[in-house]
Protein backbone atom coordinates (compact mmCIF):
# COMPACT_ATOMS: atom_id res chain seq x y z
CA UNK A 1 0.00 0.00 0.00
CA UNK A 2 1.32 3.38 -0.98
CA UNK A 3 -0.13 6.29 0.92
CA UNK A 4 0.88 9.93 0.52
CA UNK A 5 2.34 11.30 3.73
CA UNK A 6 -0.46 12.75 5.86
CA UNK A 7 1.44 16.04 6.18
CA UNK A 8 1.16 16.57 2.42
CA UNK A 9 -2.64 16.32 2.42
CA UNK A 10 -5.06 19.18 2.84
CA UNK A 11 -7.80 18.85 5.43
CA UNK A 12 -10.34 18.18 2.66
CA UNK A 13 -8.13 15.48 1.13
CA UNK A 14 -7.70 13.84 4.53
CA UNK A 15 -11.46 13.79 5.14
CA UNK A 16 -12.09 12.41 1.64
CA UNK A 17 -9.56 9.64 2.19
CA UNK A 18 -11.12 8.81 5.57
CA UNK A 19 -14.54 8.57 3.94
CA UNK A 20 -13.08 6.31 1.26
CA UNK A 21 -11.48 4.04 3.85
CA UNK A 22 -14.74 3.82 5.80
CA UNK A 23 -16.71 2.92 2.65
CA UNK A 24 -14.13 0.30 1.71
CA UNK A 25 -14.11 -1.21 5.22
CA UNK A 26 -17.92 -1.42 5.20
CA UNK A 27 -18.05 -3.09 1.80
CA UNK A 28 -17.79 -6.75 0.93
CA UNK A 29 -14.56 -5.94 -0.91
CA UNK A 30 -12.58 -5.20 2.24
CA UNK A 31 -9.31 -7.10 2.03
CA UNK A 32 -8.76 -8.55 5.48
CA UNK A 33 -5.02 -8.72 4.79
CA UNK A 34 -4.92 -4.93 4.56
CA UNK A 35 -7.39 -4.15 7.34
CA UNK A 36 -4.70 -3.28 9.92
CA UNK A 37 -2.96 -0.96 7.47
CA UNK A 38 -6.22 0.82 6.66
CA UNK A 39 -7.02 1.15 10.35
CA UNK A 40 -3.58 2.67 11.06
CA UNK A 41 -3.99 5.05 8.12
CA UNK A 42 -7.43 6.11 9.32
CA UNK A 43 -6.03 6.78 12.81
CA UNK A 44 -3.21 8.88 11.33
CA UNK A 45 -5.68 10.86 9.24
CA UNK A 46 -7.96 11.43 12.25
CA UNK A 47 -5.03 12.69 14.33
CA UNK A 48 -3.98 15.07 11.56
CA UNK A 49 -7.53 16.39 11.16
CA UNK A 50 -7.92 16.89 14.90
CA UNK A 51 -4.60 18.76 15.04
CA UNK A 52 -5.64 21.05 12.19
CA UNK A 53 -9.05 21.72 13.72
CA UNK A 54 -7.49 22.56 17.08
CA UNK A 55 -4.93 24.88 15.47
CA UNK A 56 -7.66 26.62 13.48
CA UNK A 57 -9.83 27.02 16.56
CA UNK A 58 -6.92 28.55 18.50
CA UNK A 59 -6.11 30.92 15.65
CA UNK A 60 -9.73 32.03 15.35
CA UNK A 61 -9.95 32.62 19.10
CA UNK A 62 -6.78 34.72 18.91
CA UNK A 63 -8.14 36.81 16.03
CA UNK A 64 -11.47 37.34 17.76
CA UNK A 65 -9.73 38.25 21.01
CA UNK A 66 -7.58 40.83 19.23
CA UNK A 67 -10.71 42.34 17.67
CA UNK A 68 -12.41 42.77 21.03
CA UNK A 69 -9.23 44.18 22.61
CA UNK A 70 -8.93 46.80 19.87
CA UNK A 71 -12.48 48.10 20.41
Amino acid sequence: MDFRPVGELTYAQSVAELESIIRMMQSDKCDIDNLAAYTRRAADLLRACRTRLTATEEELESVLKSLTENN
